[in-house]
């Protein structure tokens, strides 16, 4: 699946039946997104197609939150949306679909797209023109936010994008323009936590280990709890 030269997502999407291509006239056939160069590779009058984007999802009190971002290097501006019950991987798409609408609203040529997670790519790589082959459906059942894949799918039907990995795990000494633009989207994705969060938080989580203490099938707890 995606890019065969690529590593992939520890989380199995779905298993393609190698050679099998569902009857799709090559009308109904969209061409997976070519592979970008770095960052700081691209041409100065093409860097300003270029958008970084991320996902990030937490734990806050009793409710999941996820907030999707992007970064616009040469506009020094960020965007995000966010909200409630989805996962990490949920909020990767939505800030793909972020970046569509600043691409559609000033009419971008091509997108140059810029992530650190390998989920995104591999989609754009063809994932997505797999999952519409088989009508957006693993043995029989829908795959994961159909909904917003389809509409990502049919976004980008007439754009040429290019998908740049960036690997974020690279030290500060070797870290390049295109790492530090990276770091900024991360910066936008990052949910903010109240401190009354916060506290019910580390409440519960003193719940539980007081818990997993008083039973009376495990051994004394020796862990030393906060007032």
């Amino acid at each position: 699946m995606g890019n065969p030269s690529r590593p992939g997502i520890l989380e199995v999407i779905m298993d393609w039946p190698e050679g099998k291509d569902f009857g799709m006239s090559e009308e109904e056939e969209v061409t997976p997104a070519e592979e970008a160069p770095p960052y700081n590779k691209l041409p100065e009058n093409e860097k300003r197609y270029a958008l970084f984007t991320d996902g990030s999802c937490r734990t806050v009190g009793k409710h999941r939150k996820w907030k999707a971002a992007v970064w616009s290097p040469t506009r020094q501006v960020a965007e995000a949306t966010e909200g409630q019950g989805e996962s990490s991987q949920f909020a990767e798409a939505k800030a793909i679909q972020l970046a569509l609408g600043i691409v559609e609203q000033d009419k971008w040529p091509v997108l140059y797209l810029y992530n650190d997670s390998w989920m995104v790519p591999n989609a754009l790589w063809g994932w997505l023109w797999q999952w519409k082959q088989s009508n957006w459906q693993h043995r029989g059942k829908p795959i994961w936010a159909a909904e917003l894949w389809q509409d990502i799918t049919a976004r980008i039907e007439n754009l040429v994008e290019k998908v740049h990995h960036v690997d974020a795990h690279v030290p500060k000494s070797r870290a390049t323009e295109e790492h530090q633009n990276n770091q900024q989207v991360d910066r936008a994705a990052k949910i903010e936590v109240a401190q009354v969060d916060l506290d019910w938080q580390h409440k519960g989580e003193i719940f539980i280990a007081q818990w997993a203490c008083d039973r009376p099938s495990r051994k004394r707890c020796c862990i030393q709890m906060g007032s």
